[in-house]
């Protein structure tokens, strides 16, 4: 592929290390690292531009023009970019064919400004011939993809920006809200909100072996008494209650009906017959690819997303990011021929199989997600070059793919009847049937996965040969009991197929929205079952009361089919956002929704939750507890214990924790004057010790006696005239107050420990405890310390040689795993554990792991996605707003404003 010197622009490394193997001698390939502009901070705003942009960083005044802003991390980026550019003779944007590519693309090219020609190239697999017909083939780039991908933007960024500090204000800190995230957060507390309504119903049924003279057997229960149906599960609604004409079984009567069958004789009434046939299902799209891993591999949607997008930029599957169904005529053909190969001749239907994807959108919809090339490689074959994760996704992909053209599942499925005489019953009817798989077609190849694990499988349960009027004999007759169970949780597969089929979001954002659930603490996993806080409750409450478009699944839904339409260059960007934002004759629209928030949102109200008798939950800043009214109308509160689901607060359980005694509460010595006690007690933001008046309810009679130096109050945050708070220390989280020592709790009140003067400035230097860990203190400079315990033994040796250190040197943080080095930085990449939890690092950029990704799990290309993504984020805010220091800025960010009015193409 040798021609002039061609620079090609793609998104990641990797994939520009695969391309250039590829493109050969004439093409340099470099990488964006993803995105290299973003919408501007407001805080980053130039003084000129503030009136307009400074609140948004968007002009909601004059068409909604964006102003950008060179990501940091993307500086050296763009300059190699430029450099590049100066010796090429044409540039071709390679990025992604779907909106986020697309505008990748665009910025690019408004960066680089290039003097040459640019072409876009696209390609929906990196193997050789697909990236040499897109060379031959580029196109320009899809300005109506641009301004639906900056329109999605915009959107997030007001819905967020206006909406967020809501939650700040009225539910706590640290909380946001988003156009997909809100109505996906209300589908998890809805399903937990009927969880907490359901009613259990109870029934009884009765099972038994069905055997005929030949000794052949199967399985059997009993349907109907006299003609009238016995319940089911399927028979009770949600309260509790059994639908008319049914007849519910008891305990008493169940064990009578099967004492009396055991001796009964069955005789066949009746026996239907009918084909059983079994389509394969259609390749992967994004979304059920995502679903299929979650119930096959237990991978969360993020993880899946991750594996495919390390298996797609090494060249070994098609696009992932995808909602097509089709397969193009190269895959169908490689479908098949493997599928002859493997399975045989007759494994294939005597026509190719189509599938005819639902998207809208025909300028993004690539192929389904399958095996790369024109001939498949088939898992075995790419044992020795894929790790285990992507191992198992490749798998499931290739078995999905060479299925989807394989022939039906043929068999018979078999029903029998069957009476049986009974003294206090009347007539008792048994059922059965029963599927024989006469050519399990494309089953010896893959059979998919589901999500609702209850009832019976009848596939490949055999029905013998039957005449009606047989007599058959029963055996094993055996009565059980039942409760109805409450509708499942969602877990991350069966809740990216509902955003799905209620059309909220696009499969290509499922990943990040349920990591943003978790990141929030909105929602926790049970298992696989997403199961959400009482804060998710306060959230979801507050925006259906105050804001119910935004959380209402029809309005997002239509919200995304507009940006559809704008993708199709259907819809004016500019026209849609001024009806979105300022409401037409329907809609009151976000500006105006949002105008009076502070005086019509009662906090108290949306955090409080009633459970009945004077309790209720509350969500409060330190997590859930209830404020209980006693008799006397005095509140008291009481904690609610960890991983204690919502739907398991019952009143009941309320009650139970109303009425137990204070947890930990357990005298440890008594003072020598007798007057005084130290107990040991668990409160809401955990254990702790605490000196009090003696109390002969508590002491035991043999606590040892103590003496402490005489105790002086803080009136630090004390009410005048209120009582002093009595002597109090938070215990080390290896401490156990119920068995914590009188000599420990008299070291935990001797704190801070004075380590000893610093030689140079004469300050003390002291040891103690903090909500960050354990930390030395010299006036107003900090160390941390490794452990709890170092309190009590660090020298002052040692101290000086932390203080001798730099400040973000003085704490190690252990390493849990070890990579090459960054593509970015050079430098070596670890995964280490922090004082605020795992993350990975390069020595330049830390980037949290997020909650529910394990840190010994995580891959070398998960380690570059995590820190590219911080990286693109910018800096980290500081903490002390009250302080600014600055300096003359050798250049300021190059922002850039996007004109709106373009030329149609």
């Amino acid at each position: 592929m040798v021609g002039k010197n061609k620079l090609v622009i793609v998104e990641s490394p990797a994939k520009a290390k695969t391309i250039a193997k590829y493109l050969g001698d004439g093409y340099e390939v470099l990488a964006s690292v993803g995105h290299v502009r973003d919408l501007v901070q407001p805080k980053e705003v130039p003084a000129e531009l503030k009136a307009t942009h400074g609140t948004f960083g968007v002009d909601i005044t004059h068409d909604f023009a964006p102003l950008y802003i060179d990501t940091p991390r993307a500086k050296s980026t763009i300059a190699d970019l430029k450099k590049a550019l100066k010796d090429s003779d044409e540039l071709l944007l390679a990025t992604d064919e779907d909106r986020e590519g697309e505008s990748i693309a665009w910025h690019l090219l408004e960066i680089l400004k290039p003097k040459v020609p640019v072409k876009r190239m696209v390609f929906h697999e990196i193997t050789k011939d697909a990236i040499a017909a897109a060379a031959a083939n580029p196109r320009e780039i899809d300005m109506p993809m641009v301004d639906a991908q900056e329109t999605r933007r915009i959107l997030d960024r007001l819905f967020g920006y206006q909406l967020s500090p809501v939650l700040w204000s009225k539910v706590g800190r640290g909380l946001s809200a988003g156009r997909v995230q809100s109505p996906a957060l209300r589908l998890i507390v809805d399903r937990e909100r009927e969880r907490r309504a359901f009613v259990s119903g109870s029934y009884w049924d009765v099972a038994a072996t069905a055997v005929t003279a030949a000794a052949e057997s199967f399985g059997a229960k009993v349907t109907a008494l006299d003609g009238i149906r016995t319940a089911t599960g399927r028979d009770f609604d949600d309260r509790g209650q059994v639908k008319a004409g049914v007849k519910v079984l008891s305990e008493a009567d169940a064990r009578a009906l099967a004492d009396q069958l055991a001796e009964a004789v069955l005789t066949v009434a009746s026996i239907e017959s009918k084909p059983y046939t079994r389509r394969p299902a259609a390749p992967f799209t994004t979304s059920t690819l995502q679903q299929e891993a979650g119930r096959k591999l237990r991978l969360g949607s993020r993880e899946t997303m991750r594996v495919a997008q390390s298996l797609y930029q090494n060249g070994h599957i098609t696009y992932m990011r995808t909602d097509s169904i089709s397969l193009s005529a190269q895959a169908i053909s490689a479908a098949r021929a493997q599928a002859v190969q493997l399975y045989g001749e007759g494994s294939i239907p005597a026509s190719p199989r189509q599938y005819a994807s639902k998207v809208k959108n025909a300028q993004e919809a690539h192929e389904a997600i399958r095996p790369a090339g024109d001939v498949f490689k088939t898992p075995e074959q790419m044992r020795s070059v894929l790790n285990s994760d992507e191992m198992r996704l490749y798998d499931l992909i290739w078995k999905r793919t060479v299925a989807s053209q394989m022939v039906d599942a043929v068999g018979e499925t078999v029903s029998v009847s069957m009476s049986a005489p009974t003294t206090a019953f009347g007539t008792a009817t048994l059922s059965a049937a029963g599927t024989t798989i006469t050519n399990r077609g494309f089953l010896a190849a893959y059979e998919e996965g589901n999500d609702d694990v209850k009832g019976d499988n009848d596939d490949d349960v055999k029905i013998p040969a039957l005449t009606v009027g047989q007599v058959l004999s029963a055996r094993d007759v055996e009565a059980k009991g039942h409760d109805t169970s409450p509708p499942a949780r969602y877990t991350e597969a069966s809740l990216v197929k509902a955003l799905e089929e209620r059309g909220i979001g696009r499969p290509s954002t499922y990943a990040s929205i349920i990591g943003v659930l978790f990141e929030r603490g909105y929602v926790t996993k049970r298992g696989t079952a997403l199961v959400p806080g009482w804060t998710a409750f306060a959230v979801t409450t507050l925006l259906e009361q105050f804001y119910p478009d935004f959380v209402e699944y029809d309005f997002t839904a239509e919200l995304e089919n507009d940006l559809d339409r704008i993708s199709r260059g259907e819809l004016a960007r500019t026209e849609y956002l001024k009806t979105w934002y300022y409401g037409d004759g329907e809609r009151a629209g976000l500006a105006n929704t949002c105008q009076d928030w502070k005086a019509d949102i009662d906090a108290r109200s949306v955090n409080s939750f009633d459970l009945g008798e004077g309790i209720v939950v509350r969500s409060g800043k330190f997590g859930p507890y209830l404020e209980i009214e006693g008799e006397d109308g005095e509140k008291r509160n009481v904690s609610v214990p960890d991983g204690l689901a919502p739907d398991e607060l019952t009143l009941e359980k309320a009650k139970e924790l109303r009425d137990a005694p204070a947890p930990g509460s357990r005298a440890i010595g008594v003072s020598n004057d007798g007057e005084m006690m130290i107990v040991a007690r668990v409160g809401r933001y955990g254990p702790y010790i605490q000196e009090i008046p003696v109390d002969p309810e508590v002491l035991e009679g043999d606590e040892p006696v103590y003496t402490l130096p005489p105790y002086e109050p803080s009136n630090r945050g004390r009410a005048k005239g209120s009582e002093p708070k009595p002597r109090t220390a938070s215990l080390f989280k290896s401490m156990d107050p119920a068995s914590v020592d009188l000599e420990t709790t008299i070291k935990l009140f001797s704190l801070p420990r004075v380590v000893g003067d610093d030689p140079e400035s004469g300050k003390p230097i002291t040891a103690q405890n903090g909500p960050y860990g354990p930390y030395l203190k010299r006036g107003t400079e900090s160390r941390s310390l490794e452990t709890e315990e170092q309190i009590f033994t660090v020298t002052l040796d040692e101290a000086l040689a932390l203080y001798a250190q730099p400040k973000f040197g003085s704490r190690s943080a252990s390493s849990i795993k070890e990579f090459d080095a960054d593509p970015v930085s050079g430098k070596p990449i670890k995964v280490k554990s922090g004082k605020f939890g795992p993350y990975v690092t390069d020595g330049e950029t830390n980037a949290t792991i997020p909650a529910g990704e394990v840190p010994e799990e995580v891959s070398f290309d998960r380690a570059v996605e995590l820190l590219a993504d911080r990286r693109a984020k910018g800096p980290a805010p500081k903490k002390t707003a009250t302080r600014t220091t600055r300096t003359t800025r050798s250049a300021a960010p190059r922002t850039t404003t996007r004109t709106v009015t373009r030329k149609k193409k």
